[in-house]
């Protein structure tokens, strides 16, 4: 289609099914309200970009590059799709803060989820800011890879 949002492509309609799959699994209760077994790809897509709060995701690679973000999380860091997407997910915090997130993610990796995480993070124009009651969990493929991580948080506060 034309003209159509980068968040919105067939690949980023699968991972946000992906996202919502996998947290389902890892916290047995839906991410967003509307996460129901047969709604459209499509429209879960645009309610998982639009629910409010920063939903992000990562891949798989020795340097992880984030692979999702939805609208809040655009905002709160500060940044495009086309900046934010495919930039080294360690980038999201300070340099200070990279050993204890990449810690927690090693975590969220052998847990499969993690719980109440808490961590800095530094948006593009360099603003600091909290984030609170974090969940991190393990994005899984059809095949029962891990594919990438994914986290969301509603608490968060500028420093």
């Amino acid at each position: 289609m034309a003209n159509e949002a980068d968040w919105l492509s067939k690949d980023k309609q699968g991972l946000a099914g992906l996202l919502l799959q996998s947290h389902q699994r890892a916290f047995a209760r839906p991410l967003i309200a509307s996460a129901q077994p047969g709604r459209s790809k499509r429209l879960l897509c645009q309610e998982l970009f639009a629910c409010g709060f920063p939903v992000l995701a990562h891949g798989t690679e020795k340097d992880p590059k984030l692979t999702y973000a939805n609208a809040a999380a655009l905002q709160l860091w500060d940044a495009r799709w086309d900046a934010l997407i495919g930039m080294p997910s360690r980038l999201t915090a300070p340099e200070s803060e990279r050993a204890e997130r990449s810690s927690a993610l090693g975590q969220a990796q052998r847990l499969d989820a993690v719980r109440n995480y808490r961590g800095i993070r530094i948006s593009r124009k360099g603003r600091r800011f909290m984030i609170n009651n974090a969940k991190i969990w393990t994005l899984w493929d059809a095949e029962e890879r891990a594919c990438g991580q994914a986290a969301c948080f509603s608490d968060w506060w500028w420093l």
